[in-house]
């Protein structure tokens, strides 16, 4: 019995050890071939797929870190996607994970796709023409064969000696076994002896995953390690069990990638081909073709220089701020010794290794500056990338560049190319005069060089207006067309007389129902002379139709004298034409309109600032009965509900703005005076010391003659306590409750309006406290009349942000309807647009489509939804509008632009716009309202138009800085620049011509 259980016992010890040594054997068999990853991992592989389908994805997952995937952008997917699809944008495509690779994504791995080499912002326009490409790195190798050899042979010595072998047709890349048990013991014997060090066992697989995809390009953990290792065995079978292709792929991807740190002029630095530009200022070409060479002694030097430069990357690259940047010696030591043991080994000869030894890494500190780029030259690309910039909300067009994404934009680039470089010889003289412009009020006098010249032009399809030219020849990136706020003077009269015709129409809805007898019976303020006409009119009218009566008041005739002044603005003010030959006269609003008639625009301001104020009865009542027997309760009800009105008003201008923001947008609205702008100051910012007002004040009044000792009297004598609110409303030219209520909000940041009205009941009684006070009823009427026009205005300036007048404020200024109030060359655009469009607001587009990570997992494909109009206008103001701005073509002031436009079959295409100019000047007046002092700010002149029935937009002439005094120009210079540009833009026009 006991002879049989020993047996046993030595059966099962054999069979043991047997079993351990197949173990063993396959083990090593494995470790050697790689056989059952292969087959592994390649079957798993297979199920890790993706496809591209319409439609938002319920099965797609982004990386939330890595340097590779931060840079291309595929981390803020998401919220690219959500700031899209705010802003009008639908998923039109994007990619689905199989159920697998969504689990192994999920798991925590790599998501396994070959990445791109190159990758970067790329814009088409509207022909899917390229105008802007970007490749990130810029050199790169495009094959495994491209690589010279020496730089493989090298590469695979220090970082990964097997990789290539032939006679491992399976090999699994990410594992090198003997490095990573090596490294294994190592590390359980550091835990014993921290002395030691351990070695790392990456192969270049494993490292790309680290550099690529790992948080911060780093490996923190085994686990990090473990993580890197199984997603680098995933992508290495995504093909096929065989993996010699793809481990060349590994190599060509690893020269491609190593990331080199950042140097200053250049910024990050990824691949061996840009680091040898960036650091050495090699060229990537060059020194290929010289490595290539099997025998270099005929030029051993720069082969040597070449190698060793390359070589110090490989070395570089662990600690690369390291080594490029902070102690160069020790990358020059630690180089000079892999060239040693690369000699040793037979990598090199020793001739080779001599000489690399001899020479000495000169690297760089900076990259040199570009030789400069002519940003006129950029336009095309300006025109998109700062909005890219601003949708995206990406800081800096760096990292936008860097972007794996395709714009597809609406801009035509040939045509607008054409237009820059029409723009750009206009600043030379021989071709601005065969331009015609050196002409009386053109560039009879000044230097053409430095006039500015800008144009924007959209195309009206479907219900979306599309930019397609949007350019200028200013050579910086700012862009004039949309980042500038200028006073473009008349143009101003085509807000003025949309204004003036709606009015019209709301008197026609209220009046045209009511019968002879009732309108007859109607008692009307004697100043409002807007509601006695209508009414007047309709008495009369045997056609009672809105465009009847809106063609009736454009033939309503003004004097165009200037020998009148006008109290408007809290002051005395004379105004005068451009052309003398109108004064006396008295001319049709239409007549006016052509010809830009100044005086006319002016008193048609004032008609429609008192239809405004004497809309409400309440105010007729104020003006008429000042012993009114219920007076006070209806004066402090009136006070209490315009107040709420108007801080509700002003609570919406700045919401959002912080106080510095919403101080500026203050200061921007008054007239730059000393006094003024001392009230707003001491008033806002009471505990601001002498110092600081005197630069707020230097600042604001540039030029100005103020002494020291004036400035210090204004500080003293406007402090906040000297004035009351009311008072310091008066002073500033603002509303009273507009200054308490952001003196409020600096103190009480956040609050709510439901707060702000809550805390101003008293403010609200106060800032009417002259209500109801009846001596110097002469004195309280001029006070009453300045409050009343600053709120006229505020209601004028409601319809014209409906129709997209860009500013939160209006001038409270007759002055406001030849252009006081400023205005953007865009937003006359878009003003003509909706005219063109028979009063209906379509969103302006320069963006179609967007798509990110094409050919990638995380492919997203947006594109621009189609937005219904937005009914702003009425289309029979439109059309009446439409018809004044043809006339100004054809009889008026941009007369020179009649008959221009006309197809190659000889069709003549209708061309209507408005002209204006503006002389923006710091002036200083002297007692008596004597002028002192004039220093000339800019000049611009500007033409909004519309040519046939799908194209408008604007051209503007600018010049600044007191240089602008030698100018004399006026708005006919833009109008004869188109006329210069009409042959450029026919082809784009007559292409899509439908009439008109």
């Amino acid at each position: 019995m006991r002879q049989r259980g020993r047996k046993i016992y030595i059966f099962l010890i054999y069979t043991v050890l047997l079993f351990s040594g197949v173990f063993m054997l396959l083990a090593v068999l494995e470790m050697r071939t790689s056989r059952f990853q292969a087959f592994y991992f390649s079957r798993m592989a297979k199920k890790l797929s993706y496809k591209i389908e319409q439609g938002p994805s319920p099965a797609i997952r982004f990386p939330e870190y890595g340097p590779y995937d931060e840079r291309l952008g595929y981390t803020s997917l998401p919220s690219f996607i959500k700031r899209l699809t705010a802003a009008g944008y639908n998923i039109e495509r994007q990619a689905r994970f199989s159920p697998e690779l969504i689990r192994i994504t999920e798991t925590g791995f790599f998501t396994p796709y070959h990445e791109k080499t190159q990758a970067g912002l790329l814009i088409l326009d509207g022909q899917n023409r390229p105008f802007f490409n970007m490749s990130y790195p810029e050199r790169v190798y495009s094959n495994f064969s491209d690589i010279p050899e020496i730089i493989v042979r090298s590469l695979l010595f220090i970082e990964n000696k097997d990789l290539l072998n032939p006679d491992l047709p399976y090999m699994n890349p990410a594992v090198e076994w003997d490095r990573l048990i090596r490294a294994i013991i190592l590390k359980g014997w550091h835990i014993v002896d921290r002395e030691e060090r351990v070695p790392g066992a990456s192969t270049l697989a494993t490292q790309k995953e680290k550099y690529l995809h790992s948080p911060q390009g780093w490996t923190a953990s085994i686990r990090e390690k473990y993580r890197q290792m199984v997603s680098a065995s995933l992508r290495a079978y995504l093909k096929d069990e065989k993996t010699a292709g793809i481990r060349k792929d590994i190599v060509l991807d690893y020269l491609n990638f190593i990331p080199l740190g950042a140097i200053p002029g250049y910024g990050q630095v990824n691949g061996l081909g840009d680091g040898m530009y960036a650091y050495y200022g090699a060229d990537f070409h060059s020194m290929n073709m010289c490595l290539q060479e099997i025998s270099p002694d005929n030029d051993i030097e720069e082969w040597a220089a070449y190698y060793k430069q390359v070589l110090s990357f490989f070395i570089a690259q662990r600690r690369p701020s390291f080594y490029l940047v902070q102690d160069n010696e020790a990358l020059e030591s630690k180089t000079n010794s892999y060239i040693r043991l690369l000699s040793e080994n037979g990598i090199i000869t020793p001739r080779q290794r001599d000489t690399a030894l001899s020479i000495k890494l000169e690297v760089r500190r900076r990259v040199p500056e570009k030789i400069d780029v002519s940003f006129v030259e950029r336009k095309t690309a300006n025109a998109i990338r700062p909005k890219l910039l601003s949708l995206l909300s990406i800081p800096r067009l760096y990292d936008l560049d860097l972007l794996d994404l395709t714009v597809k934009s609406t801009l035509n680039s040939a045509v607008q190319d054409e237009i820059t470089c029409v723009l750009k010889r206009l600043h030379e003289p021989a071709f601005a005069e065969a331009s015609g412009l050196r002409s009386p009020r053109l560039l009879e006098k000044g230097d053409p060089s430095r006039i500015i010249y800008s144009f924007t032009l959209y195309e009206s399809v479907s219900g979306i207006n599309l930019l397609r030219i949007q350019t200028d020849n200013y050579n910086q990136p700012f862009n004039i067309n949309e980042g500038i706020k200028l006073e473009l003077g008349s143009s101003a009269k085509l807000r003025t007389l949309v204004t003036y015709l709606e009015v019209m129409a709301g008197l026609h809805s209220r009046y045209a129902p009511m019968t002879a007898k009732e309108l007859g019976a109607l008692k009307l303020p004697g100043q409002d002379r807007l509601s006695r006409w209508a009414v007047d009119y309709l008495l009369k009218a045997s056609d009672r139709s809105l465009t009847a009566m809106l063609g009736a008041a454009m033939e309503r005739r003004y004097s165009a004298s200037p020998g009148e002044s006008f109290f408007t603005g809290g002051g005395r003010h004379v105004f005068s034409n451009f052309d003398d030959k109108y004064d006396g006269r008295v001319i049709t609003v239409r007549e006016a309109f052509h010809n830009s008639v100044n005086l006319v625009f002016i008193r048609m301001m004032r008609d429609i600032v008192r239809y405004y104020i004497f809309q409400r009865q309440d105010i007729v009542r104020l003006f008429e009965d000042v012993k009114h027997p219920k007076r006070d309760v209806y004066l402090k009800q009136f006070a209490d509900r315009e107040g709420t009105v108007f801080l509700r008003r002003f609570y919406n201008k700045y919401r959002g703005k912080d106080f510095e923001a919403a101080f500026e947008a203050l200061i921007q609205g008054i007239s730059p005076r000393p006094v003024r702008l001392t009230v707003i100051f001491r008033s806002l910012k009471p505990e601001a010391g002498i110092d600081e007002f005197t630069a707020f004040l230097r600042q604001r009044l540039p030029g100005s003659p103020l002494s020291e000792e004036a400035v210090a009297k204004l500080y003293k004598k406007y402090a906040l306590e000297a004035y009351s609110l009311i008072d310091r409303g008066y002073l500033a030219r603002v509303h009273p409750l507009e200054l308490w209520m952001l003196s409020y909000l600096r103190l009480h940041p956040g609050a709510s309006i439901n707060e702000v009205l809550k805390a101003g009941e008293n403010e609200r009684q106060e800032v009417y406290t002259w209500l109801f006070k009846t001596h110097r009823k002469n004195a309280q009427d001029n006070r009453i009349r300045l409050l009343l026009e600053v709120e006229a205005f505020s209601e004028i300036h409601r319809s014209w942000k409906r129709l997209k007048y860009p500013f939160d404020f209006l001038v409270p200024s007759y002055a406001t309807a030849i252009g006081s109030s400023a205005d953007r060359p865009v937003s006359l655009a878009e003003l003509v647009g909706i005219i063109m469009n028979n009063g209906v607001w379509y969103p302006s587009v320069r963006l179609q489509e967007l798509h990110f990570a094409r050919n990638t997992p995380y492919e997203t494909l947006l594109k621009r939804k189609k937005v219904e109009g937005e009914k702003v206008l009425l289309p029979e103001i439109a059309e009446v509008v439409k018809e004044a701005m043809i006339g100004v073509v054809e009889k008026g002031t941009a007369r020179r632009l009649h008959n221009v436009f006309t197809t190659l079959d000889g069709q003549m295409i209708t061309v209507g716009g408005k002209t204006g100019t503006g002389d923006n000047r710091f002036e200083v007046y002297g007692p008596g309202g004597r002028r002192i002092k004039s220093v000339p700010l800019n000049r611009t002149a500007v033409f909004v138009f519309f040519i046939g029935d799908r194209f408008f937009g604007t051209i503007t002439a600018y010049t600044d800085g007191p240089g602008s005094a030698r100018y004399n120009f006026t708005s006919g210079l833009p109008v004869q620049v188109l006329k210069t540009l009409a042959p450029s833009l026919m082809p784009l026009i007559e292409s899509n011509y439908s009439g008109g």
